[in-house]
């Protein structure tokens, strides 16, 4: 096991900062500093495509001077940005050199942060094009794991979850198309918000699945995602997918909810002969805090979750990146040339069929919910070596997406949330999805479930190490 060492990581929690810079003991400048020596000019683990150097992060530091924390609620929070969304004047790549271009202006949700006061810390890897659930297909390195280096990291935000995980960012910014957003946070013990499709803007991000895409958000903790989720959601004129939220009553913490899990032969753990127990011990988390179990038939998740990668939703991916793919086919890394180039067997027609197909089951799943307030599955059932992953790419990747492939499409959001580690010290979480627009629910539940963890003392922000906090704020 090749565990990576680290100086003392230092504690971004996003309160934590927040207390520091309003009693004046630390400032965006010093933080800075901090930060850019922490995570210093190597790059063992793949975690960058382009890190901002110290004189660029003082750009956004210095803008924060004369300003009061209390009026930002992202004052001095330093973020990462998956490399697939735009940030001003650095290059967006999606991790094929080849393809890249250097932005005027930053995705509509790059800049809210940064009007909120947060600092961008640099351009993180992924898997080219967002394709793949495994951060390894990436012609800047496999992105390793956090914990552990041999493993994946999980992608396609594989950067962006290693950057926090590893107290080099409070948050950032990632995409779920599959569970890009999802997957690389169970993998390094975070937080991985999956908004409601259209709640935060997608103008300035590179599509994958351009129907599908939506920003995703990793963070220490529950709270800290919601906190950023409140700035980074909007509705934007300039995304034609962007979605007013509905007026709603004010959502109060359910003291009591019930939540579905799927039948006992459809949970899938490809052999783990850990992950099981953890899942049962998470969903006894569930019930100690207030959780009534219903077992529910998953088999129209799961042949939803099918329709993504074996049906024609890999052309819009070939849509998406079309002119560049057909003039230069050699510049795309192997796998995913592979999968992008698969696109063109299925006809107009096909599509149409595909799409005929998953209203019908969006109308089968619906009544699920009139009986549900969340639905639980594992995040992923199990974890691969970075070796294991080379060895069959494309059937890892697969089965990493067997709990993830189907929430877009269904219009779900979601949370993965970290609780539970197996014995070689890998974290192990679950995801809770609930209809559109649940995202608040989520997150108070989630909340809920670290508050129940921190006061057993079982919970840590991300690979720091650091003891998790109750939130008093």
């Amino acid at each position: 096991m090749h565990t990576m060492t680290t100086k003392q990581a230092l504690n971004l929690e996003i309160q934590h900062l927040r207390s520091l810079y309003l009693s004046a003991a630390l400032t965006p400048a010093q933080l800075v500093e901090q930060l850019d020596a922490a995570i210093g000019n190597d790059d063992p683990g793949h975690i960058w495509i382009r890190r901002l150097s110290k004189a660029e992060m003082f750009v956004y530091a210095k803008r924060l001077e004369s300003l009061n924390p209390a009026d930002l609620p992202l004052y001095g929070i330093p973020f990462a940005i998956k490399d697939n969304i735009d940030l001003a004047g650095f290059p967006t790549t999606a991790a094929c050199p080849e393809f890249a271009y250097t932005p005027e202006k930053s995705a509509t949700v790059v800049q809210q942060l940064i009007d909120a006061g947060a600092i961008p810390v640099g351009k993180t890897n992924l898997d080219q094009f967002a394709t793949g659930l495994v951060g390894t297909r990436s012609p800047y390195g496999a992105c390793q794991n956090s914990f552990d280096s041999e493993y994946i990291s999980g992608g396609s935000s594989a950067g962006s979850a290693v950057s926090v995980a590893k107290g080099f960012a409070s948050f950032s910014l990632g995409t779920d198309t599959a569970g890009s957003g999802r997957v690389p946070a169970a993998f390094n013990n975070l937080v991985g918000h999956k908004p409601t499709c259209g709640l935060v803007s997608t103008h300035g991000v590179i599509p994958a699945c351009r129907t599908l895409d939506c920003v995703s958000i990793f963070a220490l903790t529950a709270s800290n995602a919601k906190i950023v989720l409140s700035v980074a959601q909007g509705y934007d004129e300039a995304d034609a997918f962007s979605r007013k939220l509905p007026i709603s009553p004010e959502s109060k913490t359910k003291t009591t909810f019930t939540f579905g899990v799927p039948q006992a032969n459809q949970l899938v753990y490809f052999d783990n002969p850990e992950t099981p127990g953890l899942f049962d011990e998470a969903i006894t988390q569930l019930e100690a805090i207030g959780g009534t179990r219903v077992e529910i038939d998953f088999s129209g998740f799961l042949e939803t979750a099918r329709l993504l990668y074996e049906g024609p939703w890999v052309a819009e991916r070939y849509a998406a990146i079309r002119e560049f793919f057909e003039a230069k086919p050699e510049a795309l890394f192997p796998v995913t040339r592979q999968i992008i180039g698969g696109a063109t067997k299925f006809s107009a027609a096909d599509t149409f069929a595909a799409l005929y197909r998953l209203k019908d089951l969006q109308r089968s799943n619906a009544p699920i919910w009139k009986t549900l307030d969340f639905i639980v599955t594992p995040t992923a059932g199990t974890i691969y070596t970075i070796a294991e992953l080379a060895a069959e790419p494309v059937k890892c990747n697969s089965n990493l997406g067997y709990y993830t492939n189907f929430m877009n499409l269904l219009d779900l959001a979601a949370i993965a949330v970290p609780t539970g580690f197996q014995k070689n010290g890998l974290p192990f979480g679950i995801t809770l999805c609930a209809p559109a627009f649940s995202d608040e629910q989520l997150l108070n539940l989630a909340s809920q479930l670290e508050v129940a963890a921190i006061q057993q003392g079982k919970r840590t922000l991300g690979a720091t190490g650091i003891a998790q906090q109750i939130d008093k704020s």
